[in-house]
C-alpha cells in the first residue's frame, strides 16, 4: 500500500489491494513518512474502509471536524477495553467515543461540567466498564493534560456497554439500565432483602437481565416454552415464581410485553438462586 495522505504520526490515508480508500492507524506508522511512501504492514493496528457504508462515511466526516488525535485516543481506549473485556467491540464505538472525547475536552476547556444522572447505576451494574472508564481518564489526561471527573468515566462506560450490545443507540442502553433497575427493585421489595451484589449468582443474574432487557426493548421476548418444566418450577419455587409474576405485570404495563413460559422458567430459577441465602435465614 502507498500512502496517499499523512493525517498525523499514527494515522494515514491509503488504498487497499482492491483500490478502496482506507484509513490506517498504527503507532508511528506515518512518522517521517510522506505521500508516495510505502505503508509498513507490521505497524498496522486498525483499518477503516472508506466510502463503503454509513459508518466509514461518518468517520471521514468526523475527521474533517475534530482532531485526529481524539480518534487515536478512542483507538487506545477501545484496544485496552477489548483486552479487559475479552471481546471485540462494535466498530461504531470508534465514532461515538471519538465524538464524546472531543466534546468532553471542549467542555473541560470551557469549565463546563456535565453531571451523569446515571452514575450510581453505572457503577453498580457495569463495574468492569466503569473501571475501564476510569482508566480511560488517565489516557485522556496523558494525551491532553486535562483531568476529567468520574462523571465522564460513567459516560465512557455507557459507550462500552452500548458497543457490547450490538451497537444499539445510547438511549436504548439507558432504557435497558432502567429496566434492570426496576426488576431488581421488584425483587428487593418482594423479598424485603438487600441482594448480595458481590456474589457469583448476582453477577450471572445481572448479565441475564441485561440481555433480557435488550430483548424487551427489541420486542423479541418469546411466547414459547414447555408446560412440564414451567409447572414444575411454579410448584417448586413458589415465592420466586410469584416474584417473576410481578415482573411480568411490570413489563405488561410498561412495555406491553409478557413473559413466555421459557422466560418465566429462567427468570424464576435466577431469582431463586440470587435470593436463596436470604430464603434460608
Amino acid at each position: 500500500m502507498i500512502i496517499e495522505k499523512v493525517l498525523n504520526n499514527n494515522v494515514l490515508l491509503t488504498k487497499n489491494q482492491k483500490g478502496k480508500e482506507v484509513i490506517v492507524m498504527g503507532r508511528g506508522i506515518s512518522f517521517n513518512k510522506v505521500a508516495g511512501d510505502y505503508v509498513d504492514p507490521d505497524k498496522i493496528d486498525k483499518v477503516f474502509l472508506l466510502n463503503e457504508n454509513e459508518f466509514t462515511a461518518r468517520l471521514t466526516e468526523l475527521l474533517n471536524d475534530i482532531p485526529v488525535a481524539h480518534l487515536e485516543l478512542a483507538n487506545e481506549i477501545v484496544t485496552y477495553a477489548n483486552g479487559i473485556l475479552g471481546t471485540e467491540l462494535s466498530d461504531n464505538l470508534y465514532l461515538t467515543l471519538t465524538d464524546h472525547i472531543h466534546f468532553a475536552v471542549q467542555r473541560f476547556e470551557k469549565g463546563i461540567t456535565l453531571k451523569n444522572a446515571m452514575l450510581f447505576e453505572i457503577k453498580r451494574f457495569y463495574k468492569k466498564e466503569f473501571s475501564i472508564g476510569m482508566d480511560a481518564l488517565q489516557f485522556i489526561e496523558k494525551a491532553t493534560g486535562f483531568a476529567l471527573g468520574e462523571d465522564e468515566a460513567g459516560f465512557i462506560a455507557l459507550h462500552l456497554v452500548n458497543a457490547r450490545m450490538d451497537g444499539n443507540e445510547m438511549k436504548s442502553t439507558i432504557k435497558m439500565t432502567e429496566i434492570v433497575q426496576n426488576i431488581l427493585n421488584i425483587i428487593t421489595y418482594h423479598y424485603k432483602v438487600v441482594l448480595d451484589e458481590s456474589s457469583l449468582n448476582y453477577s450471572r443474574f445481572l448479565t441475564h437481565l441485561q440481555y433480557f432487557s435488550m430483548r424487551v426493548l427489541k420486542k423479541e421476548t418469546s411466547n414459547s416454552g414447555e408446560d412440564f418444566l414451567y409447572n414444575q418450577v411454579k410448584q417448586t419455587y413458589v415465592k420466586a415464581f410469584e416474584c417473576a409474576s410481578k415482573i411480568n405485570d411490570y413489563l405488561e404495563k410498561a412495555y406491553a410485553q409478557s413473559l413466555g413460559k421459557d422466560e418465566y422458567v429462567y427468570l424464576t430459577i435466577h431469582i431463586q438462586r440470587v435470593t436463596e441465602r436470604h430464603s434460608l435465614e
